[in-house]
C-alpha cells in the first residue's frame, strides 16, 4: 500500500499519515539512540514523526531526517513532522520565537504540524517545570485564545503547515473553537488513548468538529513512576487482547494499534527496538471484524497511564 493511501485529510486541506513514530524517551535513553531509531523508522516506512521541545530531542530527530534526505530515502515533503509549544512559552511574544528555536534545532524551514502541548501555562523561563520552594508548579495566567492567535500567525508565515492542540478536553477545545475572529480551527487534538482509555466521548466531539484525534500512549507501555502505581494493569498483558492477538496471529501491540486506526484515530507508535519498529508497520496488513472492535470497546476503564504528568 502506497503511503499516500495511509493518510487522512485535515480540516485545512493538508493530510496526515495515520501511523506516526513517537520519539519521546526518558533521560536514560542515549540521545544517539533517538537519531538511530528515527532513521530506522523512516527506513521501515514511517513518514509521520512526532517530536516536541519538551522532549529535548529535536536536534537528534532533525539529524535523522536530514540523513534520510541526504541518502535519497525521502524528500522533505515526504516527511510529516510534528513539534509542540511548551507550557512556559504560551505568552504571545514567546510563541513564534519558540517555534523558530525548534526549527533551528531540527534544521528545517517548517514543521508540518505545531501543537500547543498542554492547556496549562507555566511561568516563563529556562526551567521546563518551574516550581516554588514547596515543589509546587508555578503557573502563569495566559489566555490560550491569545496564544492561538500567534499560532495562526505562525501558520500564515509558513513556519507551520498546520496547527493544533494536545491534551485538551472538550471544554478547552470549545474555548478555541468559540474564539471571536477564529481564523483556523485546530486540525487535531493529541491525547492519551488506548483500549483502557478509549476517549469515545472526546472522539465523537472531535469528529463532529472535523478535528482529528491523535493517540499517544497507544500501547500503554510508558509506565512512569510519577504517573502510575506499580499495580496498575499492563495493557499488553490483557487476556482479551492477548487472545485476540493469537486469533489473528499478530502481537497484542498490533491489535491495539489496529483498533485505533479503525476508529478513525491517527496513532503514534513508539519503540526503540528495531524489530518492533518494523513490526508496527504490519498494522496495515490486516483488519479487525466488527465483533472484535466491540470486544475491544469493552476494555475501556478510563485508566490514564499519564495521570499526574502535569496538573
Amino acid at each position: 500500500m502506497d503511503s499516500k493511501h495511509r493518510c487522512v485529510e485535515l480540516n485545512d486541506g493538508h493530510v496526515i499519515p495515520v501511523l506516526g513514530f513517537g520519539t519521546y524517551a526518558s533521560e536514560t535513553v542515549p540521545k544517539r539512540m533517538i537519531t538511530d531509531c528515527t532513521k530506522l523508522a523512516i527506513d521501515a516506512g514511517f513518514r509521520h514523526i512526532d517530536a516536541a521541545y519538551l522532549y529535548q530531542n529535536e536536534e537528534e530527530v532533525g539529524l535523522a531526517i536530514q540523513s534520510k534526505i541526504a541518502d535519497g530515502t525521502v524528500k522533505r515533503e515526504d516527511i510529516f513532522l510534528t513539534s509542540k509549544l511548551w507550557s512556559t512559552c504560551h505568552r504571545q511574544e514567546l510563541v513564534q520565537p519558540s517555534l523558530e528555536r525548534s526549527l533551528k534545532k531540527l534544521n528545517l524551514d517548517y514543521v508540518d504540524l505545531y501543537l500547543i502541548h498542554f492547556p496549562v501555562s507555566l511561568r516563563p523561563g529556562d526551567e521546563m517545570y518551574p516550581t516554588d520552594e514547596h515543589g509546587k508548579l508555578i503557573l502563569d495566567t495566559v489566555d490560550l485564545c491569545a496564544t492561538w492567535e500567534v499560532m495562526e500567525e505562525c501558520k500564515d508565515a509558513g513556519l507551520a503547515k498546520s496547527i493544533g492542540v494536545s491534551n485538551f478536553n472538550r471544554r478547552q477545545l470549545e474555548i478555541i473553537l468559540n474564539k471571536p475572529g477564529l481564523k483556523y480551527k485546530p486540525v487535531c487534538n493529541q491525547v492519551e488513548c488506548h483500549p483502557y482509555l478509549n476517549q469515545s466521548k472526546l472522539l465523537s466531539f472531535c469528529k463532529s468538529k472535523d478535528i482529528v484525534l491523535v493517540a499517544y500512549g497507544a500501547l500503554g507501555t510508558q509506565r512512569y513512576k510519577h504517573c502510575v502505581d506499580k499495580n496498575t494493569p499492563v495493557l499488553l498483558d490483557d487476556p482479551v487482547l492477548c487472545d485476540m492477538a493469537k486469533k489473528h496471529k499478530k502481537t497484542p501491540a498490533l491489535i491495539a494499534l489496529r483498533y485505533q486506526l479503525q476508529r478513525g484515530i491517527v496513532v503514534l507508535a513508539k519503540s526503540f527496538t528495531e524489530h518492533r519498529i518494523k513490526e508496527n508497520m504490519q498494522v496495515f496488513e490486516f483488519q479487525l471484524p466488527t465483533e472484535d472492535m466491540k470486544v475491544l470497546d469493552g476494555l475501556n476503564r478510563n485508566l490514564r497511564y499519564f495521570a499526574g504528568f502535569i496538573e
